[in-house]
């Protein structure tokens, strides 16, 4: 037996079989350490799963959403990494990553309550004070001799004379002055009559006392101004006749204007006597006036729908000018709306029934905007009262509303246009037939 396992052993072709089986043994051990590692089959699961969680979007079209890189569908721009699928989002939301606000000028602001303040813009003419107006009238009927003033346009001073008039009753009533005055001891209440009837035909007391001294008749009356300023309007020529109490010249003093502006019916509750107008003069730019409202027309007109409010205006220089456009605000503070928020007026939608505005998801990894319909006060000029819907500290779109409203209608999420929450509904090939 000894003889026969040494024969055995040491023969070539034992030692050879048994170091193939060995070899066979060590590769197959091998082979589980290297392809059963469960560090490998981790990290190649991990790498499949975050394949999985990745979607890709365009920046101008966020409604196009797809797990792979490429091209949109739509516009053909490279489409960019947006989120995890795994993230839960509002349905109704719309999805804006940072590059497609960029593109598309989105900008978003903080709520906050301020003080409401109300900018009513006016438009109106510098006028003349009707209070400064005169008309410069014949005090008796004759024919114009002589006219010392023109042209429309011309200044005059009080005191200044305008015109010689002939009149032949004037010439009758100084002859009686002169008559009456060589029995004035005997006879005083005739003088003084005759006295008193020139003094009505505005004689001063020093050309009656000239024609008393003198003893001869003046054939022309004076006709001196009663008021300083431009004549506005000339009425008679040289040779004219006129009547007792015709109007000669129209003179108006500038040394104080009226601004008068058009209010409309939607303005006037915002609008009260002291309230400060700041204007400003087409003819006159780079030059700020302001000045307190005295007056409140207190009846509408019914062809134009506006009330004038009137400034009175100091006009020394005589810069302002009768029929000059100005434009003026009034700022009004609104005491009723103290503490209530303010939102720029860029930030509101109107639809003609809702007001709508966008707010930025809280607490969400990727940029998320969601409409909601809030309820406005009165609009401020560039920015609006809000009344409900809002809370302070919120966060909404300011710039670029009509682009994230466009966006959700794209994607099928309420909208402006689109009120209710999208529903399924069935696709027909034809009217009225259901597929």
């Amino acid at each position: 037996m000894n003889k026969i396992f040494k024969s055995n052993s040491s023969s070539p072709l034992g030692v050879r079989g048994l170091r193939s089986g060995l070899l066979v043994l060590a590769g197959l051990f091998i082979g589980w350490i290297f392809f059963h590692s469960p560090h490998k089959a981790t990290d190649k699961q991990q790498v499949t799963t975050e394949a999985k969680k990745q979607i890709w979007t365009c920046s101008m079209h966020p409604q196009i959403r797809l797990d792979h890189p490429g091209k949109c569908p739509i516009c053909g721009m490279e489409l960019i990494l947006l989120q995890n699928a795994e993230t839960k989002i509002d349905s109704n939301a719309v999805h804006f990553s940072k590059e497609a606000m960029e593109l598309a000028n989105v900008s978003t602001s903080i709520v906050s309550r301020q003080k409401p303040v109300k900018e009513v813009r006016l438009y109106g003419k510098v006028q003349a004070d009707e209070r400064l107006l005169q008309n410069q009238v014949a005090h008796i009927g004759g024919r114009i001799d002589k006219l010392f003033v023109n042209f429309t346009g011309e200044a005059v001073h009080k005191g200044q004379l305008l015109a010689m008039i002939y009149s032949p009753e004037l010439v009758t009533a100084q002859q009686e002055l002169i008559e009456a005055a060589k029995s004035k001891q005997s006879q005083p209440e005739i003088y003084e009559a005759s006295k008193q009837k020139l003094m009505q035909w505005m004689l001063t007391e020093n050309q009656i006392a000239q024609i008393e001294s003198s003893g001869k008749v003046k054939m022309n009356f004076e006709v001196y101004s009663n008021t300083s300023g431009i004549v506005t309007d000339k009425r008679v020529a040289t040779g004219d006749h006129v009547s007792e109490g015709s109007v000669l010249f129209d003179i108006a003093n500038l040394s104080n204007v009226w601004v008068l502006f058009d209010a409309y019916e939607s303005d006037l509750p915002f609008l009260k006597v002291g309230n400060t107008i700041s204007f400003t003069l087409q003819a006159l730019p780079g030059t700020n006036f302001s000045a307190n409202i005295k007056f409140i027309d207190p009846v509408i007109d019914p062809v134009n729908r506006v009330a004038k409010v009137r400034v009175e205006v100091s006009n020394a220089g005589g810069k302002l000018k009768p029929e000059m456009f100005a434009t003026g605000v009034v700022k009004a503070n609104l005491n009723e709306f103290k503490d209530k928020m303010v939102i720029p007026r860029s930030a509101v939608l109107w639809t003609g029934k809702r007001s709508i505005v966008y707010v930025k998801q809280p607490n969400a990894v990727e940029i998320n905007f969601k409409m909601r319909e809030i309820e406005l006060g009165p609009m401020l000029g560039n920015s609006y009262v809000v009344e409900s819907g809002l809370k302070e500290g919120e966060e909404i779109v300011t710039d670029g509303t009509f682009s994230v409203d466009a966006a959700a209608q794209l994607a099928g999420k309420p909208s402006m246009m689109n009120h209710d929450e999208p529903k399924t509904k069935k696709v027909s090939s034809m009217p009225g037939m259901d597929m």
